[in-house]
């Protein structure tokens, strides 16, 4: 394959607070969405006013800033959008990602610097579509989940070098094809295609001989279905979590020019966790590719966010051999979220420790066992055993949200590194 321009990672922004950990942990790039027009209303999104911060912040770390506006506007919401897409035009985002001709054609119009990228929910799933995407104006194509590498690879063999591939390669799965879903529609009148979904994929239902309902919300609608769920199995709609850790070197050799992983409604821990998984696994190929090994700590450390049973989602295997989770497990919680570094600390004590300020985001006791992430590095482990407040007094437990305490690390810390449960 003669295409050979390396990929961006690329990593969600549901907040101000998640913006920054995607690029201090390793993101080229970070997507995002404003208050309207976004397919995650359940995200918090961010203000104009923090559309500018984000901006300006993504660009003085050398990071890129796309803003999703993939709904399917009505009629009456044009006037509304193309204020909107001056504004972002205005303030120098590096690019839209849209779903609806309309527009894309509106996009073109009022503001024709700005790149287009096409969301997945346009489900593109072969050269010919991407090239008519490009044809209308758009820079690059956020593929369909529904395919395998295969795939991507015929279609990258097909298409100009001018036109940009975007994949997920981690996070959640949605059950509609390209997540362009009517069930929760039908069950709460929450629009998922103007970015409201309630998940009811995700739900724990209970079935029966002839009809299906949901455990804990008795007063919506049941859905019939032909026959009773084998085993006592509830989650039969929910997808396995997509995670590619394991096969960078597929992933570099597939012509795509985007790694895209989901999560804007997950935490800033998640955030910076995953993208600093794929960020060491990226780099460790790209500095030795013949050389290259799989790190089986990069696994321990995608296992210790949230999520669903992992899978490869399309890429390889049939869905229904690899993507379907039924099982009563549902989500897998992450590991504590306990602290963040203030201030970096990098000259050591006569003990060789490093007295550290950090703020607090859960309870910490002295005696708790912890690790501490760093941008580049996996989990470190030490045990919080001089546990002090900020005038130095010696404390039981740090309880209080957003508190400020010190604590003595055996190696160097710095602004924005995360302390966790061990």
């Amino acid at each position: 394959m003669s295409y050979n321009k390396k990929a961006e990672l690329l990593s969600p922004a549901g907040n101000y607070e998640k913006l920054k950990m995607a690029v201090l942990y390793g993101a080229d790039a970070v997507y995002l969405a404003g208050k309207n027009f976004g397919m995650r209303a359940a995200s918090a999104n961010f203000s104009r006013d923090e559309l500018i911060a984000a901006v300006y912040f993504c660009h003085s770390h050398k990071a890129k800033l796309y803003v999703t506006v993939n709904v399917m506007p009505h009629t009456s919401e044009y006037k509304e959008l193309a204020d909107y897409i001056r504004f972002l035009d205005a303030i120098r985002v590096d690019a839209v990602i849209v779903s609806d001709i309309g527009v894309l054609e509106l996009v073109k119009e009022i503001a024709p610097r700005l790149e287009i990228h096409i969301s997945t929910q346009a489900s593109t799933v072969s050269a010919q579509t991407c090239n008519v995407w490009h044809k209308l104006g758009a820079s690059r194509v956020v593929l369909a989940r529904e395919l395998t590498l295969r795939d991507i690879r015929e279609i990258r063999e097909r298409i100009p070098d001018s036109l940009e591939l975007e994949a997920f390669v981690h996070g959640a799965m949605c059950i509609a094809y390209s997540g362009r879903c009517l069930l929760s529609n039908y069950f709460t009148g929450r629009d998922a295609n103007h970015g409201a979904c309630a998940q009811s994929c995700r739900w724990k239902y209970s079935p029966t001989a002839m009809d299906l309902g949901e455990a804990n919300r008795p007063d919506i609608p049941s859905v019939a279905v032909a026959e009773e769920e084998p085993n006592g199995e509830t989650f039969f709609m929910s997808s396995k979590d997509t995670s590619m850790i394991k096969y960078i070197p597929e992933l570099e050799e597939s012509g795509i020019t985007s790694y895209k992983i989901e999560g804007r409604v997950k935490s800033a821990y998640y955030t910076a966790v995953v993208t600093n998984t794929y960020r060491m696994a990226i780099d460790a190929y790209r500095r030795d590719p013949q050389g290259y090994k799989f790190d089986p700590a990069w696994e321990n450390e995608l296992d210790g966010v949230s999520h669903r049973e992992y899978g490869t989602g399309f890429y390889f295997t049939p869905p229904h051999l690899n993507a379907n989770t039924v099982t009563e497990l549902g989500y897998i919680r992450e590991k504590a979220y306990i602290a963040s570094c203030v201030t970096d600390s990098t000259t050591p004590d006569k003990d060789g420790m490093y007295d550290t300020l950090f703020i607090q985001r859960n309870k910490l006791a002295a005696g708790d066992p912890v690790e501490l992430i760093s941008p580049g590095k996996v989990g470190r482990g030490f045990v919080a055993t001089d546990l002090r407040d900020v005038r130095g007094n010696p404390i039981e437990s740090a309880p209080h949200p957003s508190m400020y305490f010190r604590l003595k690390v055996p190696f160097p810390v710095y602004a924005g590194d995360i302390m966790r449960l061990g």
